[in-house]
């Protein structure tokens, strides 16, 4: 039985760790080869040892744009195409309240979000032009669609990236190529670990708590993790989604929909104690359980 990704040349950033480890074993899997790029050396080379031919790895910084061409110039170097791009480096940073933010801080967030996908799609879009067609991705969050899901410069540049998306998406249509982003809500990765100044190692130990802590954080009560964004990464990326351009795809368990209703009454309990209303009694009166 043949994978969903059969034949397929994928380059995807942040391969490492996190959703992008799982995107590249879920990719390879589905019977892609995988270009991968990450800053961490040792775990890159370590994953395309145990993977062997099914993935190749370079390391990368995509805030600059030379590595980026060279990661994408890799792929069509072993493969002699490229038809995913799978723009996921990203990091978390201190929310900075808007009287600190320095310029440095915002410069780098921006490069790393968004500037870097930008650049990503235009070194990629070539080569994608002369194979007819191909899937690029981003990951966002849904810190670009609502507001205090995540730092203030990290909501900031994943709402770019979301409203980039779209933009891109029309310019890359009459090539067949399709643009869409996923945002993910609360997922156990390290990187929130990172952000509060942990190593890789001791934020990654951490993940299995933050997914146990994470099943409470949205109305299905089910902790996010990478392969949640990974599995949707290659739906996207996938024939399967051969109709879908321009997307914000949103997995997060139902986080930016609404909340589950409070047992105890929520804000109609507040309300009808300032009215002097008998909560209790007035469902009752209603046949309301």
């Amino acid at each position: 039985m043949g994978g969903r990704l059969d034949g397929k040349v994928a380059v995807i950033t942040g391969g490492a760790s996190g959703i992008g480890k799982a995107s590249v074993e879920r990719f390879i899997a589905e019977g892609a080869h995988v270009v991968m790029g990450d800053l961490e050396t040792a775990r890159g080379e370590a994953m395309a040892q145990f993977h062997g031919p099914k993935l190749a790895f370079r390391t990368t910084d995509v805030k600059n744009e030379a590595d980026i061409k060279a990661l994408i110039d890799l792929a069509i170097e072993r493969h002699g195409r490229l038809d995913i791009l799978f723009n996921n480096a990203g990091s978390a940073e201190p929310d900075y309240p808007v009287e600190k933010i320095e310029a440095g801080a915002f410069d780098h967030v921006m490069h790393l979000h968004l500037r870097a996908a930008l650049f990503g799609i235009k070194h990629a879009s070539p080569h994608m032009q002369a194979a007819g067609g191909g899937s690029i991705i981003s990951t966002s969050s849904v810190a670009g669609i609502g507001v205090n899901y995540g730092p203030l410069l990290y909501s900031i540049a994943k709402a770019a990236l979301i409203h980039m998306t779209k933009t891109v998406s029309v310019r890359m249509a009459p090539h067949k190529i399709r643009v869409n982003c996923i945002n993910p809500g609360l997922i156990a990765t390290a990187v929130f670990g990172r952000a509060f100044g942990l190593d890789q190692d001791a934020a990654e130990a951490a993940q299995p708590k933050l997914e146990e802590l994470g099943a409470f954080a949205q109305p299905l009560p089910v902790g996010g993790n990478p392969l949640d964004i990974a599995n949707a990464a290659v739906y996207l990326a996938s024939d399967e989604a051969r109709f879908v351009t321009g997307q914000a795809l949103v997995v997060d368990g139902g986080l930016t929909t609404g909340t589950v209703p409070d047992p105890n009454g929520g804000t109609a309990a507040i309300i009808t104690d300032i009215l002097g209303v008998d909560l209790a009694a007035w469902r009752a009166e209603h046949g309301i359980g």
